[in-house]
């Protein structure tokens, strides 16, 4: 593999694991929001606009960092009086209760309305900003924080790249398990050193969330469970356990970022904890540590890229596949055990659907973190989900394909219908 190939790698790992503060769907619209107020150059009055339906999807449940409101309106408020778009993803990070108190008093007034509007980006957001003199429109697509247009009074605004802002992955080509797989036991520990900040960010995460009780507090009823004599304290528990309280911490509005994998707080997390968990148990050093996380991210890349950033598909799902690889690098080096454990998760999980971001994601968390680290311990057994199983086939890649066939031919119908469920259950 030569050094333009290997480039390519450093070029998704740096592009697409960033760190994020919060659901990125909602802190999606509060950048969105802080830009425009820093172009409106005067006290906001009122917001209006629209954003796409996945979007919504993913932004209207979900606890918004520092804080312990949710909602589109709110997440807008929050950009207008405490955000600042210079930090993309971290927008949000010291929020303080006076800008939080200015925030709800904004939208108790009625003063923002944001509508949904099923478009051909899943991720799109359409708002301006109206003061005493000015207005400022912006437009987001494609990716959280990139930009596609902006206006003051009416006459466009050309900006250079925003601090955090996201580019399109198409610019870069796709690659296969197996490439990923060669690029991570032959790149220097120097090159790829900088994947080690996501093991440190979601593991700070994750003590902040077994610290205090989050959203739904999994990983305490975990724990809970273990001291009461319901589960060991094994391995698997100790994987899930910490993986699940960074998960119940971020969608709990914890004002501590994550590293992101694809767009998502939660994948980043998946592709990261189960790893640091078992490398601390097999006393690996930090540049096995390195390798295994670079390649349990890039095979989250690697599939994720195959479908749309926002779908019907749960994507820690596929997070945890990259996981899964990344536990069987740890284990045995070996690519044949890597490519089964991947085989078996899509046998075992291929089903598990994204209705929205929420408290309850931690749950498919510790879901699907269990099931890559099943996966792994049969792939260590030869132990392989048979080609004439369900949608998997012997050949990893074509299973991943298959899988993602489901998600981009299939699925956007069952999208729609989430959607729909969960706008009907907002107008009770």
């Amino acid at each position: 593999m030569g050094k333009v190939y290997d480039s390519l790698f450093i070029q998704w790992l740096k592009q697409e694991i960033t760190p994020a503060l919060g659901c990125t769907e909602p802190v999606a619209i509060a950048f969105a929001a802080a830009t425009i107020r820093k172009y409106l150059k005067e006290p906001c009055l009122k917001i209006f606009g629209f954003i796409s339906e996945n979007l919504y999807k993913n932004a209207i449940g979900v606890t918004i960092p520092g804080t312990n409101y949710s909602g589109i309106e709110m997440a807008a408020a929050v950009g207008i009086f405490g955000g600042d778009p210079d930090k993309g993803l971290e927008a949000l990070q010291g929020l303080t209760g006076s800008q939080i108190k200015e925030a709800h008093d904004m939208v108790n007034i009625g003063a923002i309305k944001i509508t949904t509007r099923n478009t051909p980006d899943f991720i799109h957001i359409d708002l301006t900003a109206i003061g005493a003199k000015n207005c400022c429109r912006i437009v987001i697509k494609t990716s959280h924080t990139c930009i596609t247009e902006l206006y003051v009074n009416g006459q466009p605004i050309k900006i250079g790249m925003q601090a955090g802002e996201e580019t399109s992955s198409e610019e870069l080509p796709g690659f296969s398990i197996q490439e990923a797989f060669h690029f991570v036991n032959q790149v220097p520990f120097e090159n790829i050193k900088f994947i080690l900040k996501s093991a440190q960010l979601n593991s700070v995460l994750s003590e902040t969330g077994r610290k205090k009780s989050y959203g739904l507090n999994i990983n305490g009823i975990l724990m809970s469970a273990i001291n009461n004599g319901l589960m060991s304290d094994d391995l698997l528990s100790r994987i899930v356990i910490e993986t699940v309280a960074a998960s119940d911490a971020r969608m709990g509005g914890a004002p501590i970022a994550a590293m992101s994998n694809f767009g998502s707080g939660n994948q980043g997390i998946v592709a990261t904890m189960p790893v640091v968990v078992l490398a601390r148990d097999l006393n690996a050093c930090r540049n096995e540590l390195a390798r295994a996380l670079a390649l349990s991210h890039l095979t989250s890349i690697s599939i994720h890229n195959r479908y749309n950033r926002l779908s019907a598909l749960c994507a820690a799902s596929t997070a945890a596949m990259g996981a899964a690889a990344g536990m069987a690098w740890l284990f045995t080096h070996n690519l044949n055990v890597i490519h089964t454990s991947i085989i078996n998760m899509i046998s075992d999980i291929s089903g598990i659907i994204c209705d929205g971001a929420s408290n309850s994601c931690a749950m498919k968390v510790s879901t699907v973190t269990t099931s890559a680290f099943k996966a792994v311990l049969m792939a260590k057994e030869n132990i392989q989900v048979s080609g004439n199983d369900g949608i998997v086939d012997t050949d990893v890649e074509q299973s991943i394909n298959n899988l993602c066939r489901l998600v981009v031919n299939v699925m956007p119908s069952t999208d729609k219908e989430i959607i729909h469920i969960m706008a009907e259950k907002n107008m009770h």
